[in-house]
């Protein structure tokens, strides 16, 4: 779970990570010159942000993840603390679900999208290798630095773990998809005053772009120099996917995750037999699009301070946008996978057995019982990850009822 917005000052920012934005901002000020006048779409700006091999944020920033011990009280470490780190007890409760899901299908597989650190990793195979001792995991995650730290906390588990480079020709299993919609690049779109979409692109300031940075500098001042924001007509493809999702509303700014519709499409053609779990915070389209939701749901995540001025410190901040769960619904149906389910995550843990587990703890020890549930509580926590966080299951040639979504089930409302 990211941090909250706040409205605090950004925080001070150590000399190496400088260093490595700076580099981030030169490689984007220079993508923005070979695309001419116009610049980057938003999306393909974002893209490079968060991705180059060079400069993008995953591929070497500094700790991404807090750790456990962060999340109970102690430093906080990283730019956003997830659900696997705050406590084992999420990776449990799935486990509790991806059970009967491998016993149905027959195949002991997981294949789990960006793993992050490995917690959630780890957490399921402790809890289903006794079950499935040939049990296999696999892992497809675009970032060298996480790779390697997977591997790192996931060595104790030998053979059972393996790491893709590509999507697999077929599959048969469970996938896992934990805060992975989030992170792929958007389309920035604003309706004009004229009933016109816009599309939003990057482009580079007259004269700032390629100017020394003073070190003494404000740090907010400097960062958001470099780049700006400019209006052109949306292509044909982004302006159908707005117009089909919501009425003119001028000077409305928001996001389509196009690239995660077609991921999530991409699962028809190479998933033989399985269950998807997306597990993401977002909301249905129709509370997506809201009147009062004007400025669209793009946040950065830059140590533990939420801002949304997504033009800062490029290759250093995380940038995510909320994940419209209709269009993921939609894209899947028309990829001929069936939805499953589609409730809060607080209703999906709590499907799958999470209190009756915790219930297994001794009260009399004060001390272990409050460490165990107060990260549960943010989980569950209305006002925390437990409604915001959502979980839809998608699936192909299974013929079964999820336990997760036993009650509380949402897909009318999608």
């Amino acid at each position: 779970m990211r941090a909250d917005p706040t409205g605090a000052a950004l925080p001070q920012i150590q000399e190496a990570a400088q260093r490595y934005s700076e580099n981030a901002r030169h490689k984007l000020a220079g993508l923005i010159h070979e695309a001419g006048p116009q610049g980057l779409p938003f999306a393909r700006w974002m893209h490079a942000a968060l991705y180059d091999p060079q400069a993008g944020y995953y591929a070497g920033a500094p700790l991404k993840f807090g750790d456990t011990a962060a999340a109970a009280g102690t430093a906080l470490q990283g730019d956003f603390v997830t659900a696997p780190e705050l406590t084992p007890w999420f990776g449990r409760s799935l486990a509790r679900q991806i059970g009967p899901i491998l016993a149905h299908i027959g195949t002991p597989h997981i294949l789990e999208f960006g793993a992050g650190s490995g917690a959630l990793a780890e957490h399921i195979l402790q809890a289903l290798l006794p079950e499935f001792p040939e049990l296999q995991y696999y892992i497809l995650d675009i970032s060298p630095d996480l790779t390697q730290r997977q591997q790192q906390r996931l060595a104790p588990f030998g053979d059972s773990v393996h790491w893709l480079h590509s999507l697999p020709s077929g599959f048969s299993g469970c996938i896992i998809a934990n805060e992975v919609l989030d992170a792929m690049p958007v389309s920035l779109f604003e309706w004009g005053e004229d009933g016109n979409v816009h599309e939003l692109h990057v482009i580079n300031k007259p004269g700032e772009a390629s100017a020394a940075a003073d070190p003494q500098a404000d740090q907010e001042a400097q960062a958001s120099s470099y780049f700006d924001f400019l209006r052109v007509p949306a292509g044909a493809l982004l302006e159908q996917a707005v117009r089909t999702r919501m009425p003119a509303l001028p000077g409305y700014r928001s996001e389509i995750n196009l690239q995660g519709e077609s991921w999530v499409a991409g699962l028809g053609q190479w998933l033989d037999q399985g269950v998807a779990l997306l597990i993401d915070y977002g909301f249905p389209q129709h509370e997506y699009y809201h009147p009062q939701r004007s400025q669209g749901t793009l946040m950065c995540h830059l140590l533990h301070h939420a801002h949304s001025q997504v033009l800062h410190f490029p290759g250093i901040q995380d940038i995510t946008a909320h994940v419209d769960f209709t269009a993921m619904a939609d894209a899947a149906l028309a990829a001929d996978l069936e939805v499953l389910g589609y409730t809060s995550q607080a209703r999906f843990l709590l499907n799958c057995g999470l209190l009756q587990m915790l219930s297994e703890l001794d009260p009399d020890d004060t001390a272990r019982y409050a460490r165990e549930i107060g990260p549960v509580q943010k989980l569950l926590s209305e006002a925390e990850m437990g409604e915001l966080f959502k979980v839809l299951a998608i699936g192909k040639n299974v013929d079964m009822d999820l336990m997760a979504f036993a009650t509380g089930d949402r897909r009318h409302r999608l």
